[in-house]
């Protein structure tokens, strides 16, 4: 299901103005699981937040996705996390295109 991306919109994380990627706030490898689909309808399955690179791949490289499906399901969760937060602090750093 592909993702229209927004015109001209920051990362929703770090802010930065860079090319984004849609992030599922519900891994799509848990959509199956009676633990998601059950409590979840489609549309909220398939909610998702639009993130730079850096952002969307610290944020897999700090949890696995069941960890994500559970506690941080949506943005305000991830903008929470002590960890998430660091790494955000980090990439907003960063000059865009490295």
């Amino acid at each position: 299901m592909p993702r229209r991306r927004p015109a001209q919109q920051p990362c929703q994380l770090c802010e930065r103005q860079v090319a984004l990627t849609f992030h599922h706030l519900i891994p799509r490898k848990l959509h199956r699981r009676p633990r998601f689909y059950k409590r979840f309808n489609r549309n909220e399955l398939n909610t998702g937040v639009w993130l730079c690179s850096p952002c969307h791949s610290g944020i897999h490289q700090l949890y696995d996705e069941l960890t994500l499906g559970q506690q941080f399901s949506s943005l305000e969760a991830l903008r929470g996390d002590e960890a998430i937060a660091r790494h955000v602090r980090w990439v907003a750093k960063q000059r865009a295109g490295s």
